[in-house]
């Protein structure tokens, strides 16, 4: 069934404003940790490895590399991230959460997940699930796009 252009548009209208609104709030319940959601995003996936190039960073937070590369400055010059030459190319870094920036992944994670747990109120797992598969498969289909 073909859906009315209204509507198509109205989707991606809605899936942006959404979107925007859950960023603002992670963002207000980071602010006294001093990071944004962007910031976050990178500490939090630094957490799950020991060490990992910036090239891999990229592609699992979906961050162009000169966004990442401002957004680890931030990280480093906050002394939540570290860059370590990596020994076997010298021209490239292996970059590592540091103990601060455990800390900080501990002490807001909880924080998140509440929030999260308040933007998902009233949904059934079924719903979040079904959720969560159109949202991949859409991802999918943009993919085919590229």
């Amino acid at each position: 069934m073909e859906m009315k252009p209204m509507l198509k548009d109205h989707i991606g209208f809605t899936a942006s404003t959404t979107s925007k609104m859950m960023r603002g709030c992670v963002n207000l319940t980071l602010k006294p940790f001093g990071i944004t959601a962007e910031q976050w995003t990178v500490l939090k996936h630094l957490s799950f490895v020991s060490h990992i190039n910036q090239k891999d960073l990229s592609k699992r937070t979906d961050k162009d590399q000169a966004t990442l590369t401002k957004i680890l400055d931030l990280l480093e010059h906050h002394k939540l991230a570290a860059r370590m030459p990596n020994p076997d190319d010298r021209r490239s870094f292996f970059i590592e959460i540091t103990e601060q920036g455990k800390k900080l992944v501990d002490e807001a994670k909880p924080l998140i997940e509440c929030l999260y747990d308040d933007i998902l109120h009233g949904l059934s797992q079924n719903q979040i699930d079904m959720f969560m598969e159109t949202l991949h498969h859409i991802q999918s289909n943009i993919k085919k796009l590229k």
